[in-house]
């Protein structure tokens, strides 16, 4: 039997959910939250490690995602609530004697039509499928795991992307300034007269990130080139320590999949800086395409705009003068202090 929640419905005495439950999010919540109004207790079951991570490397471990459920529920709840680990797609739900409730979302019901098959051929009763709503996220879609890991939303279903970036031309202020002075990320010493030093040893760092190799600024492009590394997507602007450099002529631009052009004043952030980078980013997601950016003005500020857009696991590499080569992971850390960053901007439209 199937139902939904519309309306008065049976307390079931013992109710089972499954799932990955990575990164946990606000989804997430309402499904537990949701089973519990209607079972006394809930038999919550993760998949394993070596289960989620067929889908997914960038899963979290059983343990991290165990521990952030916990976190969330209240004491009472928290009474009510046993966790199991799921080495199969189905786990104990066939054979299950006292369950009677078995709570799901539209995609996994067939997965539940099957336990219940199961469960006659074993001489059981079929468990009521409980079908529960999925929450959307600010663009009307649902919020998923999958859309966190690869970067579109935050675990509240928020756009990484603050609504000012998307309405125009956004400033540089001193405080912003100022955070900026630091490296954000691994530095990685070398010469300046051979910026190749620092570079392999940054390329050493990233080699199994799972996400694309993004090189902002023309000594940074063109160094990987010349290591026989090309980034899955570049993004120069003619410029280095904001004076023209005639080696960018040497960045082999035939090497990318495509070539896009925008503009961005210095000290500024643009809907064309912003449109190229989402442009490259989802290109890289669909089909592994490699993009290189051409920017007339300055593309210093690109990397507050890429950690936001990127997925989880995306290497960042930049240029910091007289120092070396900067290296940061895209994580949900980086995308929410980009994300602070950029609220801290001015509006100059």
């Amino acid at each position: 039997m199937i139902m939904k929640f519309v309306g008065e419905m049976n307390m079931f005495d013992v109710g089972l959910i499954g799932g990955t439950f990575d990164r946990f999010h606000k989804g997430h919540h309402h499904l537990i939250s949701k089973s519990l109004e209607h079972c006394g207790e809930l038999e919550v079951w993760i998949n394993s490690d070596s289960l989620a991570r067929k889908k997914d490397s960038r899963v979290q471990t059983w343990e991290v995602r165990h521990h952030n459920i916990k976190s969330s529920l209240d004491e009472e709840s928290l009474s009510r609530v046993s966790f199991g680990k799921l080495e199969d797609k189905f786990g104990p739900a066939p054979i299950h004697e006292k369950a009677q409730v078995i709570f799901s979302t539209e995609d996994t019901i067939e997965n539940c039509i099957a336990i219940n098959k199961l469960r006659i051929i074993n001489e059981l009763d079929p468990l009521e499928i409980v079908i529960l709503e999925l929450q959307n996220a600010w663009d009307g879609m649902p919020i998923s795991s999958s859309r966190i890991r690869d970067g579109v939303i935050d675990r509240e279903g928020n756009s990484w992307i603050p609504e000012s970036v998307r309405s125009g031309t956004i400033a540089l202020t001193p405080d912003v300034e100022g955070k900026l002075k630091d490296p954000f990320g691994t530095l990685f010493i070398g010469p300046e007269e051979n910026p190749s030093v620092a570079m392999r040893e940054a390329l050493s760092h990233v080699q199994n990130q799972t996400g694309p190799i993004i090189a902002v600024g023309d000594v940074t492009v063109l160094t990987m080139h010349q290591l026989g590394k090309t980034p899955d997507i570049a993004i120069i602007d003619g410029l280095t320590k904001r004076e023209e450099w005639g080696e960018s002529s040497n960045i082999d631009q035939t090497h990318y999949g495509r070539r896009l052009n925008c503009s961005s004043p210095s000290g500024s952030l643009t809907v064309s800086l912003l449109g190229a980078c989402e442009e490259a980013v989802n290109s890289w997601m669909k089909d592994r395409s490699s993009t290189i950016i051409n920017v007339e003005g300055e593309e210093d500020l690109a990397p507050l705009l890429l950690h936001p857009l990127s997925p989880i696991g995306a290497a960042v590499l930049y240029g910091q003068p007289g120092k070396g080569v900067v290296v940061r992971i895209c994580g949900e850390e980086s995308k929410g202090r980009c994300r602070q960053l950029l609220e801290s901007f001015i509006s100059v439209d």
